[in-house]
């Protein structure tokens, strides 16, 4: 094994002289490789992105309302409001029913429970009254909304399977997952050839990340899974967040791999949790406690570091606890329907935001804050729809951020450089005018991997991650970066029309516009288009924290989707399904095998 080795690295050493025998060789090989990088990620990322933005997943059908002037409404979701509301799920436009009359829920065993949403004329079920608690609903039952009568029927059995013939599968992975597979390859080549240092180290990493996608993608497949989409943008981001790694810190290379299986692994574990709603109800005040047990623990043990006391440092290794808190906050905030309608839920979700928020003020983690308020918006919305209480809350908000920056002049002071970096290019200027100097060193296509002086800036793989994709991977990847992270938020608008349960899609739109609002904050703080607040580019930036956080998040995303064969999160349908084969009355054991 040794004499293996020993050959490897002389071969190496040899190739690694080749530039310096043969300079003109070496410029053409380097010249062809940077124009090859932008190509392979193009031909790659087209696909993938495309199938992202145009899914739309077929609303599944449940169950059918029959209503009194002899049609049939069907019932798309495991959570529906029924009312004259035009924006409910099933719209009975009578005057002695109101505008959100009730909500029909139906549970993971095919069991359909009614409650009554405070209506004026009354709910009831074969008669039965029914309340806020709810009674529990059969099919062929009546179902009374102030008099106006509905029946709850099952699915046809030719439409079922009609549905499962005509329903599309996601598009296939293999092959931009083999372009993938070259880009790595040659990132680590291109590694293999420039570095000064831990010259076997860095190509090994890269080809383990490679192995570590295709165990993931074949045995995903050998499950009957296809839909990689998300797992090839995340596996493509991993790759460029090794890369910069590899520029800046090539021994801590190692380390950011491991991260990135860590992530995958919590990324799989929790997307299995979240298949069970009943389950994930239950531990959403756990959840709770974890995101304030979390910024506690960084508020008392925090270390300083760029400003903010949010770094813990255990046996010698850093973390973020702030960036783990994020996946428990979204547990925590989104519900499900029957939630939705008690202010009083709504109530202590603000009071746990206020404290997350307070806890974030004092550990002057002032873009995690913003982060963290920002998905407080969107939650908040989705649970309410109410504008006026959320106007609200932002002009308290602004209140608030204005007597801290009086309590703390030294916050101003921060943020003083914004929009005059240039004026101060040797003081607070200093990282924002070297970012964007390299960025345009970089041009189209950058410098090469490993080629760029930027990583000798504070920070550079980190918060000015940006400015180190422009300048060794040129714009195109730079933007192409971005554009995964914009692809990822218009899927999550497209799929949780067809949500099975409001927490799915609450959890859904809340991951995505949290990942959304950090590249934002990432990118155009690098560039002084906003103030440089120190977060991270989701899945690129260097650091375990934030590796770990971008893939648990993702989880919420992958929950949400409800194509077939494409979500880990969602049990496969087997043949002889119910719900597929014939209909969701003909037995609970298959429906429950469908969920």
């Amino acid at each position: 094994m040794s004499q293996v080795l020993s050959a490897v690295i002389s071969a190496v050493n040899a190739l690694r002289q080749l530039p310096l025998d043969h300079p003109q060789a070496f410029a053409w090989y380097t010249l062809i490789l940077r124009f090859l990088f932008p190509v392979l990620a193009i031909a790659m990322l087209a696909k993938v992105i495309r199938a992202l933005i145009n899914a739309s997943p077929r609303p599944e059908v449940w169950a059918y309302l029959s209503l009194p002037n002899g049609a049939s409404e069907p019932l798309t979701h495991w959570e529906n409001i029924l009312g004259r509301g035009e924006r409910n799920d099933v719209v009975l436009n009578y005057p002695v029913v109101s505008r959100q009359h009730a909500a029909l829920i139906r549970d993971e065993r095919d069991g359909w429970t009614l409650y009554d949403l405070g209506s004026k004329s009354g709910t009831t079920v074969n008669g039965t009254p029914v309340g806020e608690e709810g009674v529990a609903v059969k099919l062929g039952d009546v179902l009374s909304l102030g008099g106006v009568e509905t029946v709850l029927l099952p699915v046809p059995d030719r439409e079922a399977e009609k549905r499962r013939e005509e329903e599309r599968k996601p598009a296939s992975p293999w092959g931009s997952l083999v372009l993938l597979t070259v880009f790595q390859l040659l990132t680590a080549f291109s590694f293999l050839l420039s570095g000064e240092e831990h010259i076997m180290l860095v190509p090994f990493c890269f080809f383990c990340l490679t192995g570590v996608m295709w165990i993931y993608c074949t045995g995903m497949g050998a499950l009957g899974r296809t839909g990689f989409e998300m797992e090839t943008i995340a596996f493509f981001l991993s790759t460029l967040s090794l890369a910069v790694t590899a520029s800046s810190a090539p021994g801590s290379v190692p380390k950011q791999l491991g991260a990135i299986v860590m992530g995958i692994i919590l990324f799989l574990v929790l997307g299995v949790f979240l298949r069970d709603l009943e389950r994930v109800k239950k531990i959403r005040w756990l959840m709770a406690a974890g995101a304030v047990g979390l910024l506690g623990l960084s508020l008392v043990m925090g270390q300083v570091k760029y400003g903010a006391a949010n770094w813990i440092s255990v046996f010698g290794m850093s973390f973020q606890p702030s960036e783990l808190a994020k996946i428990c906050y979204i547990f925590a905030g989104a519900a499900t329907l029957e939630r939705l309608f008690r202010k009083r839920n709504l109530g202590l979700f603000i009071v746990l935001t206020g404290v997350c928020m307070g806890c974030l003020a004092l550990m002057s983690d002032f873009g995690t804050a913003a982060i963290f308020f920002v998905t407080f918006l969107v939650i908040a919305y989705l649970r309410s729809g109410d504008f006026a209480t959320l106007a609200l809350i932002c002009g308290g908000a602004v209140f608030g951020a204005f007597t801290l920056v009086s309590l703390k002049p030294y916050v101003l002071r921060r943020f003083a450089a914004w929009g005059h970096v240039w004026e101060q290019a040797s003081a607070g200027g200093y990282q924002q005018t070297r970012t964007m100097s390299a960025a345009a060193s970089g041009g189209l296509i950058g410098v090469g991997p490993g080629e760029g002086w930027l990583h000798r800036v504070a920070a550079a793989d980190t918060d000015l991650v940006f400015g180190m994709l422009c300048e060794e991977w040129g714009l195109v990847i730079a933007v192409l970066a971005v554009l995964c992270i914009v692809a990822l938020a218009v899927f999550a608008v497209r799929c949780c029309r067809a949500g099975r349960s409001s927490f799915y899609a609450i959890a859904a739109c809340a991951a995505t516009s949290l990942l959304v609002f950090q590249t934002i904050l990432n990118v155009m703080g690098s560039v002084d288009i906003l103030p440089l607040t120190g977060v991270t580019f989701p899945f690129v930036s260097n650091g375990g924290s934030s590796m770990l956080s971008a893939w648990g998040l993702l989880a919420f995303l992958k929950a949400a989707d409800t194509r077939r064969d494409a979500s880990f999160a969602i049990r496969a349908p087997s043949l002889h399904s119910s719900q597929w084969l014939s209909g969701p009355g003909k037995g609970k054991e298959a429906a429950h095998e469908k969920n």
